[in-house]
C-alpha cells in the first residue's frame, strides 16, 4: 500500500514531472485544494525530477514526453531507485498504445492529459490504495486479453525500444522525419537511425513501406 500508513494526519507528497510549466502549475493548484495531497515540488526534466527527490515525495506523476528525456526511461530509474515510490504517468498518448508499457516500465496507473481534470484526484486515491488506475476501457481490454488465449499481438513490434516505438507511432500519425525530431527534441540524424533500427528489426526494406506498416498498425489498435 503507497502513502503514509505511518502517519495518516500528514498530506501524501507529490512530484510533478512535465515539460510545460503551464501543467505543472494547474496540476499544483488543482491537487493543493485536496487537505490530503500536497505537490511538495515539481521539475521539468528526468535530471530535475531525480534531484527533487530529495523532498522524499510518496508519489510520482510523470508526463511520458519530456523534451530531452523519455517518460518511460524515467519510470524504470524511478521504480528501480524508489520501489515504494507510487507512480502515476500523465500523458497525451492514447493508453491503447502506451498504458501497457508504462505498467511494464513500473507505473502503477496510466491518465490521459484529456480526462485529467476529471479524474486525476481519483486516479491518484486509487493508486495510493494500491491499486492500478486504468479507463474502464482500458481494464476491459486488458481483462479480454487475460482471459483469452495466450498470444503476442504486437509480435515484432515488441523488440522495439522505448524511443523507437515512440518514432514508429509518430509516423503512422502521419508525422516527417523532420517534424518527428522536433517533437521529441532530437536530431535529424538521430530520428533517422531509430527509423533505420526500426526497419531492421520489422524487417522493412523502405521507407514507403515503412510508412504503410505504421499506419496500418495505427489503425489496427
Amino acid at each position: 500500500m503507497h502513502g503514509n500508513p505511518s502517519n495518516p494526519g500528514r498530506a501524501t507528497q507529490i512530484l510533478i514531472v512535465d515539460d510545460h510549466p503551464i501543467i505543472r502549475e494547474g496540476m499544483t493548484h488543482l491537487l493543493n485544494l485536496q487537505e490530503d495531497l500536497h505537490v511538495c515540488c515539481a521539475a521539468g526534466s528526468a535530471e530535475e525530477a531525480l534531484a527533487e527527490m530529495a523532498c522524499q515525495p510518496d508519489m510520482a506523476i510523470v508526463d511520458i514526453s519530456l523534451q530531452s528525456d523519455s517518460g518511460l526511461d524515467l519510470v524504470k530509474t524511478l521504480r528501480h531507485r524508489y520501489p515504494n515510490l507510487a507512480i502515476l504517468v500523465l500523458s497525451m498518448h492514447d493508453e491503447s498504445l502506451f498504458a501497457e508499457r508504462a505498467l511494464r516500465a513500473g507505473a502503477n496507473g496510466y491518465l490521459m492529459k484529456l480526462e485529467a481534470t476529471d479524474h486525476v484526484v481519483s486516479a491518484i486515491r486509487e493508486v495510493l490504495a494500491g491499486n492500478i488506475y486504468l479507463s474502464a476501457a482500458m481494464h476491459e481490454n486488458l481483462a479480454r486479453a487475460l482471459a483469452g488465449p495466450r498470444k503476442t499481438p504486437a509480435g515484432p513490434i515488441a523488440s522495439l525500444s522505448v524511443r523507437e516505438f515512440e518514432v514508429l507511432h509518430l509516423i503512422g500519425l502521419g508525422f516527417s522525419t523532420r517534424e518527428i525530431a522536433a517533437k521529441l527534441n532530437r536530431s535529424v540524424k538521430t530520428i533517422e537511425a531509430h527509423r533505420a533500427n526500426i526497419k531492421e528489426k520489422l524487417n522493412i526494406r523502405s521507407g514507403n513501406e515503412l510508412m504503410r506498416f505504421a499506419i496500418q498498425w495505427i489503425e489496427s489498435q
